[in-house]
């Protein structure tokens, strides 16, 4: 809670509402039997008010219960899970306003039925710990939420993307250069910039910039390619036009102390590369690109290429424009990563527009298909290469298809891992019609799996475990099959 004095009053209401329903009444009940205002009573229950003394009495008495037990902030054991969650910085960290979602009417729903409500919490909190599910980790997954809500799109930010350009006359395309970004950060925002060999510090040697904000200091990493170090410049002059004061001090992300870190970091992040891919020409050529008849890796290379010497920023941005600008609805984005000497494929990033797409990540260690064209390409990926290809992924057990393009390059901020960027887009009448190479030969269709553990396809050459999950669902349906063949045999 936001206060000592928030919690009290919650706690309060919540004790108000508990012993009302314990006698099966209204609010309109407990007005009559007390001589107070309905509405007063239920800014009272949500949280918002705080009775004086005597009101408290002239409420125990009507519920014949005691003044401690009204007063008391310790919960009954029905509600005493929810005292944590009261306790912690659960509601000022999440802003739940993202979400519509108001605090008094969520805390509202627990209070109606808390056992149910606290029960379903302390299943969360158990998966939660039963799937390593850190406190970092649900902050990021609340934040894919929040984009994805949105579609990945924010129109208030794209408007001062192009206020701020046209202010500073900046051309925004690939030369953009990070000299002219330097300028504005030192002149405008009294910003120290300078590189730094931070291998000389040991661990450091991986870390891309340190800012110093008592100084407005800014650390750049001398082996920052032209790209990364443009991006950063891009970021940091969006902390300040956008006035982001709570937010990271290191890229890459090392800690972090609240999720209004975090938000703001996404929200820099999103100004940057709005900044650096300008939406109108990003919206024509990727236009022009679907209406090739035929699928060349080369096309989307040049694509890329017209826009930024980084394959990861453009497939994000990307994730911005077609939804919101050209009607693709259906999409999904996943980063994925293979370290060197390792034949384990993690996904780094990913995000899901409209609904959960069929690839997603997998907490459980299970092994991600080898047929996705992003984990082939990691396999085929040679030093310094970039490889790009495209496939259509078909889901046999869903019943579903996908055009998935991918990029895999060397993380040059690693010691030989690779990463796989891919973009995939649901195929449906719509997307169909958009999309002109859909049908040319040098697009193959393949079915895939998200798991080997989850997968149905027989005889797979490159499936890395037994379809475990699979054997499982399959055994409980023949058992439920039996069971219900011996029902109606004794129904005769």
């Amino acid at each position: 809670m936001n206060s000592e004095s928030d919690f009290i009053k919650t706690v309060f209401g919540l004790k108000l509402k508990q012993q009302r329903q314990k006698k099966n009444w209204s609010l309109q009940d407990l007005a009559v039997k007390t001589g107070l205002s309905k509405s007063y009573l239920n800014e009272i229950e949500n949280g918002k008010k705080y009775p004086k003394h005597d009101k408290i009495i002239q409420l125990s008495e009507a519920l014949q219960c005691t003044f401690d037990d009204l007063v008391s902030t310790k919960l009954d054991k029905s509600l005493a899970p929810f005292n944590e969650i009261l306790q912690s910085d659960f509601f000022k960290e999440v802003p739940l306003e993202l979400f519509g979602i108001n605090k008094n009417n969520l805390i509202s729903i627990i209070s109606d039925a808390p056992k149910k409500v606290t029960a379903f919490i302390n299943a969360l909190i158990e998966i939660s710990q039963n799937y390593n599910l850190g406190k970092e980790r649900f902050y990021f997954a609340v934040l894919r939420s929040f984009q994805e809500l949105y579609d990945n799109y924010f129109p208030e930010i794209e408007e001062k993307v192009s206020l701020f350009t046209r202010e500073n006359n900046l051309t925004t395309d690939k030369n953009l250069q990070s000299d002219i970004l330097e300028k504005i950060l030192s002149e405008k925002f009294n910003y120290s910039i300078q590189s730094e060999d931070f291998e000389k510090y040991g661990t450091l040697d991986h870390l891309r910039s340190l800012f110093m904000p008592e100084k407005k200091l800014l650390l750049l990493n001398r082996k920052l390619e032209k790209d990364q170090k443009t991006f950063i410049l891009a970021k940091e002059i969006g902390f300040n036009v956008l006035e982001l004061k709570v937010r990271p001090t290191t890229y890459s992300w090392l800690d972090f102390g609240s999720f209004e870190e975090i938000l703001n970091n996404f929200y820099a992040s999103y100004f940057a590369g709005a900044l650096l891919i300008s939406k109108e020409p990003v919206i024509e050529k990727t236009a022009d690109f679907f209406l090739h008849n035929k699928w060349e890796p080369q096309n989307f290379e040049e694509l890329i290429s017209s826009f930024t010497h980084s394959p990861e920023t453009f497939y994000y941005r990307l994730t911005n424009i077609l939804s919101a600008e050209m009607g693709i609805k259906d999409l999904f984005y996943l980063c994925l990563v293979k370290k060197k000497d390792s034949d384990k494929i993690q996904i780094l990033k990913e995000l899901h527009l409209n609904h959960q797409q069929a690839p997603h990540a997998n907490a459980t260690n299970e092994h991600y298909c080898r047929r996705w064209i992003a984990v082939k390409n990691l396999h085929y990926l040679k030093e310094n290469e970039t490889l790009t290809g495209a496939q259509i992924s078909h889901y046999k057990d869903q019943g579903i298809s996908y055009l998935v393009i991918s990029t895999s390059q060397k993380n040059p901020f690693s010691d030989g891992s690779n990463r796989s960027y891919c973009l995939g887009i649901l195929l449906n009448p719509h997307t169909i019609k958009k999309i002109g190479f859909i049908k040319s030969p040098s697009l193959q269709t393949i079915n895939v799996g998200v798991t080997c553990e989850s997968c149905s396809i027989p005889d797979c050459e490159v499936r890395q475990a037994p379809p475990v999950r699979l054997d499982k669902e399959h055994f409980n349906l023949s058992m439920k099959n039996s069971i219900e063949k011996i029902r109606k045999e004794f129904e005769k």
